[in-house]
């Protein structure tokens, strides 16, 4: 299993106790649909290795408590300190055909529906406070951000790798036209 094979669950916070559990955060949208898991990949170095989990307590909102098979004393749970967390990407919950996860839309084509034009490719998702941005690599290598909410999408295509919005008037031109008087 290699790390694009897998999403981010969450990292392990700091130990708990002195038996070897540690308290882990979930870093997705609902923590309650994972609290029956079974395993998850551990990054150790630069690999995953699958822990396997006894118990799982104290879900309170996306921090719990977790006790990994084989890890008993709390210098080996020190260990971990820190540690990122997977599963694998089939794990993910399935979606509506306008839902799509974050990590998924990098690299997709951003259709402007108000003209019909391809402005870029998503380079990232920036989560800025209640809203996202979307980062476009635009015409003449120009980085434009393009704010979203549900009510700017019009379609999501993953097959031909493209989402397209509404992008608010005015906005794309912001970026490309501003370097010319």
């Amino acid at each position: 299993m290699t790390i694009d094979d897998c999403y981010q669950l969450g990292y392990i916070v700091k130990t708990h106790g002195l038996k070897g559990e540690v308290q882990i955060y979930l870093d997705v949208d609902s923590p309650k649909e994972y609290q029956n898991l079974e395993s998850v990949f551990v990054l150790q170095g630069q690999q995953l290795v699958p822990f396997f989990i006894e118990s799982m307590s104290n879900l309170n909102g996306a921090k719990a408590i977790v006790g990994f098979e084989d890890i008993e004393t709390l210098e080996s749970a020190q260990a971990l300190k820190g540690s990122e967390l997977y599963l694998p990407l089939e794990a993910l919950p399935k979606l509506s055909d306008k839902e799509f996860y974050l990590h998924e839309i990098i690299g997709f084509d951003l259709n402007d529906a108000s003209t019909d034009s391809i402005v870029g490719k998503i380079e990232n998702v920036i989560e800025s406070g209640p809203q996202l941005l979307f980062s476009v690599l635009a015409d003449k290598k120009v980085e434009v951000l393009i704010p979203y909410t549900e009510g700017l999408l019009v379609s999501l295509d993953r097959e031909e790798k493209t989402i397209s919005l509404n992008v608010p008037d005015g906005l794309i031109d912001i970026y490309l036209d501003g370097d010319e008087d």
